[in-house]
């Protein structure tokens, strides 16, 4: 069973406005994008089953394994990148072959990501995060 689309966008929305700050995870403090997937499953779950190792922001790294797919694949349920609808979370791949490094959860109309600069913001999905779109997962219930 998979949480319900709507929970998992209310939870994420709950969380726009929330600074940039790289590896933090608190409400209205600071987060990354990774800091928002996890706040969303301690939403819906309580306590995080394991704290993430230190990472790098580096977006442009080329090579190396699909670390943030894998965590993924540990507590999430995946789902073919053409089935990610509302409530999805999805992993970018920012540069041509690079690991995906970025997440954010699907709307009905857009994303909801943590941008450095930007903070948590909601805004349209466009051909530019398609495009960019590696894998897709669902919270469980």
């Amino acid at each position: 069973m998979t949480a319900a689309p709507d929970v998992v966008i209310a939870a994420a929305r709950a969380w726009l406005g929330t600074p940039y700050v790289h590896q933090a995870s608190v409400l209205g403090v600071g987060c990354d994008c990774l800091g928002l997937a996890r706040g969303i499953w301690r939403d819906l779950h309580g306590a995080e089953p394991v704290t993430p190792p230190p990472y790098t922001r580096d977006w442009g790294e080329l090579g190396g394994a699909e670390v943030l797919a894998e965590a993924a694949r540990r507590f999430l349920l995946e789902i073919p990148i053409a089935e990610a609808a509302p409530g999805a979370l999805i992993l970018f791949r920012m540069a041509r072959g690079a690991p995906a490094k970025h997440c954010g959860i699907r709307s009905q109309t857009g994303l909801i990501h943590a941008y450095e600069g930007a903070g948590v913001i909601e805004e349209p999905w466009r051909p530019h995060w398609a495009r960019k779109a590696a894998f897709a997962f669902l919270y469980p219930r």
